[in-house]
């Protein structure tokens, strides 16, 4: 994993001269795959008509749209912070794409006060985030919208 600000000065990299949405997302779920171990699947949800819909990834196919409220990533939007979840199977509600995921971390992206989508992780090993992952993918995600929703 690079050290934070190198990561948020290549992420930066990637985004400068691009404003399309879907290709930005495409390549930081790109970038940050590479960066984290462990995972099995990462990737992007935005808000549409008021339910997620499933953006640029890495991993297996996913669910495609996800309710607002519902599941780990729902209830990240509907609470408005960040969801770590150290087993998915005990958390009610849980949504199970990938039978494999164990542990799973949802940030919410932000443009200005509105949450406009999720990034979202998942890991086959229980317990996976600590607060030192949380808080570098939390950073990144923040760098993401400042460059992509400035």
């Amino acid at each position: 994993m690079l050290p934070l600000d190198e990561a948020k000065q290549q992420l930066t990299g990637l985004m400068t001269g691009e404003s399309d949405l879907i290709a930005n997302a495409a390549n930081f779920s790109a970038f940050l795959n590479e960066q984290l171990e462990t995972i099995n699947w990462l990737g992007f949800y935005f808000l549409k008509e008021g339910e997620l819909v499933l953006g640029p990834f890495q991993g297996r196919p996913a669910c495609v749209r996800i309710p607002v409220g519902k599941g780990v990533c729902g209830t990240a939007v509907a609470e408005r912070r960040t969801q770590v979840v150290a087993d998915v199977h005990a958390f009610p509600g849980h949504i199970a794409c990938d039978v494999r995921s164990r542990s799973e971390v949802v940030v919410p992206l932000w443009q200005g006060d509105e949450v406009v989508g999720v990034l979202d992780i998942d890991s086959p090993v229980t317990d996976r985030f600590d607060a030192g992952d949380v808080a570098y993918i939390e950073a990144l995600a923040s760098c993401f919208c400042e460059q992509q929703f400035a």
